[in-house]
């Protein structure tokens, strides 16, 4: 009998847990695509949960945003540790950069709710850029090591990320900001006389070349005038 009760009160708490996610989850789609304007309605029906069940885990639309907000923070901090398995460091920074792309898209879908969430506080703004900047760094330090990047703070890459994306609201930003991304990417690497080109590299002068070079024997050209010998 005992036992039952116990397992009576584990399945609500599992049942209630899984429900959570699925609102959290669905609000992150929503928020993402309809803005902060879109319905709590919307969000119980995708996650396929009553209107009430939301209310009892988010009473407030504040407290979903800021749920939501926390969740997204929380996934990129973890993908890093996911991302350090990768074998070459900077596709692992690239992979990290284009889901943070993602995250500010729904924080972008929140920003009017979230501001109201942040009023008379900074705890949640504090919150994501140190745990951001301390996932970035994890990254960033892997691949200077490995000497596939120049060195970078960790906060000038939030920065420079936070940039691309607040450059246009406009439907597509997304995809601009991905391209952007591989642009800046691209111009972190560092360059490898071994990877350069033939024909970038220095090479010896032929005998035909520097007989070139001479000038003509009566002294009459100038400086830096090739005159080619006559036979």
């Amino acid at each position: 009998m005992e036992e039952q009760s116990i397992e009576t009160d584990r399945k609500p708490r599992a049942d209630a847990a899984r429900n959570r996610e699925r609102v959290l989850e669905a609000a992150k789609d929503v928020f993402s695509a309809g803005g902060v304007d879109a319905s709590l309605e919307a969000v119980a029906k995708r996650a396929g949960v009553g209107i009430g069940t939301l209310y009892r885990h988010f009473p407030t639309r504040e407290a979903l945003f800021e749920a939501v907000y926390r969740r997204e923070v929380e996934h990129l901090s973890d993908l890093v540790e996911h991302l350090r398995k990768e074998p070459v460091p900077v596709d692992a920074l690239r992979r990290w950069l284009r889901s943070a792309i993602e995250f500010i898209a729904t924080k972008k879908g929140m920003s009017a709710a979230l501001a109201i969430a942040m009023q008379g506080t900074s705890e949640l703004r504090a919150y994501s850029y140190d745990r951001l900047t301390k996932a970035a760094r994890v990254l960033l330090d892997r691949a200077v090591a490995a000497g596939e990047i120049r060195p970078l703070s960790s906060e000038d890459l939030i920065r420079a990320l936070v940039g691309m994306c607040a450059l246009d609201d406009k439907p597509g930003w997304q995809a601009s900001a991905l391209r952007l991304i591989e642009i800046f990417v691209d111009g972190l690497r560092v360059s490898s006389d071994k990877m350069a080109p033939v024909s970038a590299k220095r090479r010896k002068p032929s005998k035909r070349a520097r007989s070139q070079r001479k000038c003509c024997t009566d002294g009459a050209c100038r400086p830096g005038i090739l005159v080619r010998r006559i036979p």
